[in-house]
């Protein structure tokens, strides 16, 4: 059954935006990856694709851990064998 984000506590309204913020930051990162010419700026990328996916996967346990619905996974999670 699929709660409304109406009927959520404080914390799983507060868990949900934290994963649209960790989906945002993925996007970004990976989109940034893409345009990256200098090496410095493509290691950057790289660590915080890697960074950004780890809490993400993580955010999403806990949500999964809890039995929070209302989230959208991605069709695919940037994984490190990526790039």
């Amino acid at each position: 059954m699929k709660r409304k984000e109406k009927n959520l506590s404080y914390d799983e309204k507060n868990l949900l935006g934290e994963i649209r913020l960790a989906q945002n930051a993925m996007d970004s990162a990976f989109s940034n990856f893409q345009q990256a010419t200098e090496p410095d700026l493509i290691d950057c990328y790289i660590y915080m694709m890697n960074a950004t996916t780890k809490r993400y996967k993580f955010l999403l346990e806990r949500a999964r851990s809890i039995n929070l619905k209302g989230y959208n996974e991605p069709v695919a999670v940037y994984e490190e064998d990526r790039f």
